[in-house]
């Protein structure tokens, strides 16, 4: 499988999933304090929203990559 075949399934993929699921979360950890004996952690967690228009470009780009690539 070539590398600009297997780019344009990723793009797909990653594409079709960011309109499925519309964004994702993680943790971050910002603080953290020793005192002594005791540790202290914050964790904050984050959403992050994958625009329409984000998912709908990677789509369109692997097609046309795919495209393009049968042609040549």
């Amino acid at each position: 499988m070539s590398m600009s075949k297997l780019l344009a399934i990723v793009l797909i993929v990653a594409g079709t999933a960011g309109l499925a699921y519309g964004g994702f979360s993680f943790t971050r950890e910002t603080h953290e304090a020793d005192l002594g004996p005791i540790s202290l952690a914050i964790d904050e967690r984050e959403y992050v929203t994958v625009p329409i228009w984000a998912g709908i470009g990677a789509i369109l780009a692997g097609v046309a990559l795919l495209l393009l690539r049968e042609k040549n």
